[in-house]
């Protein structure tokens, strides 16, 4: 059976009632990042574009696309927390994305409590299972292949403490899926929990 493709140049239109670009690369983590400003406001938002890059030392970054108040803050102060996004969470995450002037205090907004760092200046939400406290590494303007710049900033940080909650840990191991944490997916309110894991050791 031969495949029917549908092909497209991103710079000319994908050609669909919907670009399909975040539907492909999906389900994918949520970069929820508390920040404070210079003055002191604290900041909470999520960020679809977001992983961890590197073991050691631990490296995770998040793209944001504009200056927005998370890439404002990180540049002035240098710190950062990543904190789960999970099931429980859900409606408090989605209200954190709600556009607001920067006087506003997200963590307010979205009615969460906020925990301190240990090692960094930067709120991190209490009620998240798993919270990374992390220092600005990299500030990165991205670019296009023709290397013009466009407004879309990468954030890496270095996570210098990590707070787990202990009952998402059995036998020295933590559990993932305890956690219930879940990913963006492509649409404008497509959300995933994960929920059929699977066992494959790698080779070698």
């Amino acid at each position: 059976m031969t495949t029917a493709w549908h092909f497209y140049e991103p710079a000319q239109g994908h050609g669909l009632a919907h670009d399909p670009l975040n539907a492909i690369v999906a389900p994918r983590p949520i970069g929820w990042i508390g920040s404070v400003s210079a003055s002191g406001v604290r900041n909470l938002a999520p960020y679809s574009f977001f992983n961890l890059l590197a073991y050691r030392p631990p490296l995770l970054g998040f793209s944001s696309q504009g200056w927005k108040d998370s890439v404002d803050n990180i540049a002035a102060t240098g710190v950062f927390t990543w904190n789960l996004a999970t099931r429980d969470l859900a409606e408090a995450m989605n209200a954190s994305a709600a556009v607001a002037a920067p006087e506003v205090d997200e963590f307010a907004l979205a009615g969460l409590e906020v925990a301190g760092g240990r090692m960094v200046d930067a709120p991190r939400v209490a009620a998240a299972p798993v919270s990374f406290e992390c220092r600005l590494t990299q500030l990165i303007r991205l670019e296009t292949k023709e290397g013009e710049p466009i407004d879309q900033w990468l954030v890496i940080g270095e996570a210098v403490g990590i707070h787990i909650d202990a009952a998402m840990i059995e036998d020295g191991v933590y559990q993932t899926t305890r956690a219930r944490p879940i990913l963006r997916g492509g649409g404008p309110s497509d959300y995933f929990e994960p929920g059929a894991p699977f066992h494959m050791r790698r080779p070698g």
